[in-house]
């Protein structure tokens, strides 16, 4: 079992930088798992943005995210971060954190059926205005 809580959403100025956090509890071991960050905009899917696996560190960014998004981990506190920076507009949503066993991250936008990720986060609103 897994729990999940994020933080760290805001409202930013286009261009601007926040950071996402997402801690981690439960009887799971932290490393035996996959942790994603899902968005969501009113009326449009839930969107894989990133994922990282514990246990290796490999990871995956949607192209649109590629070079102004960085995941990242700290072991110690259970803890996986999303630092994004040059943030857009189109940034615009609420940002679920999720995990899933194996710690595996598929290489595509098409391995993130968020309906075959059974742990969540209670998300957290990022806005961006331009």
């Amino acid at each position: 079992q897994v729990q999940l809580v994020e933080s760290g959403g805001g409202l930013v100025q286009s261009g601007g930088s926040l950071r996402l956090s997402c801690v981690a509890s439960g009887s799971a071991v932290f490393g035996e798992y996959a942790v994603s960050w899902f968005r969501q905009v009113p009326g449009k899917e839930r969107e894989a943005v990133s994922c990282i696996s514990i246990n290796d560190d490999d990871t995956y960014y949607r192209d649109s995210v590629k070079g102004r998004f960085t995941i990242s981990t700290e072991k110690a506190k259970n803890t996986v971060y999303l630092q994004m920076n040059n943030l857009k507009p189109e940034d615009t949503a609420v940002y679920y954190c999720a995990a899933d066993f194996p710690s595996y991250c598929g290489h595509y936008a098409s391995d993130y059926d968020p309906q075959e990720w059974d742990y969540w986060g209670q998300g957290t609103q990022v806005t961006v205005s331009s």
